[in-house]
């Protein structure tokens, strides 16, 4: 797997969200979280091609970007090599740390229950 750095991961984010766009459209939505250059964008966006995350088409004079790798296998992977790397492999170790160190509200507590309990009954089930 191609592990995608944080900027790539930004730009990644965005393309899944709308599944293609100019770089134009691409760094308009990254400045609206943090100040990013055009040329910055669009350096990142070619090399991102290179190694096989995105790939382009033209249309016009613009060139229009879309994903080639999956969202859901690249955040799996990504989750597990965090893991791995940051806990020892435990998921319980890491849910404790999310859980016990972060504000959760009564909505979010009751989804996470339901989730667990719906485990639970697949393994008993």
């Amino acid at each position: 797997m191609i592990t995608p750095t944080p900027a790539e991961l930004e730009i990644l984010n965005i393309l899944w969200a709308l599944q293609e766009a100019t770089t134009q459209t691409v760094n308009s939505q990254l400045n609206t979280q943090r100040k990013v250059g055009y040329t910055t964008t669009l350096k990142t966006m070619q090399v991102m091609t290179e190694k096989g995350l995105l790939d382009r088409r033209k249309e016009g004079k613009s060139h229009i970007y879309f994903p080639i790798i999956q969202e859901s296998s690249t955040k799996e992977g990504l989750l597990s090599k965090f893991i791995d790397n940051t806990f020892g492999g435990s998921t319980s170790q890491m849910m404790m740390q999310l859980i016990g160190k972060h504000k959760v509200n009564q909505d979010e507590l009751s989804q996470i229950k339901t989730f667990l309990k719906n485990l639970e009954d697949q393994d008993h089930g």
